[in-house]
């Protein structure tokens, strides 16, 4: 389960496939060195969305592909 705590970084270990659902939202945060370290949350406020919906976006692609 993606939480707002977790790195980009470890949410694409979860699935590298989320990259497709960051870089929808326009978070082409996948290829920027700060993916190691910044939180989705952080991600989130840097790029104007809203965490949870993005949140929950990714939790119901994994729920929906695996």
């Amino acid at each position: 389960m993606i939480n707002e705590t977790m790195t980009i970084a470890e949410i694409l270990a979860v699935n590298e496939e989320l990259a497709e659902v960051l870089m929808a939202h326009g978070m082409h945060c996948v290829g920027c060195p700060a993916h190691s370290h910044e939180t989705l949350k952080e991600a989130c406020e840097g790029h104007g969305l809203d965490t949870q919906e993005l949140m929950t976006q990714m939790n119901d692609y994994l729920k929906n592909n695996q």
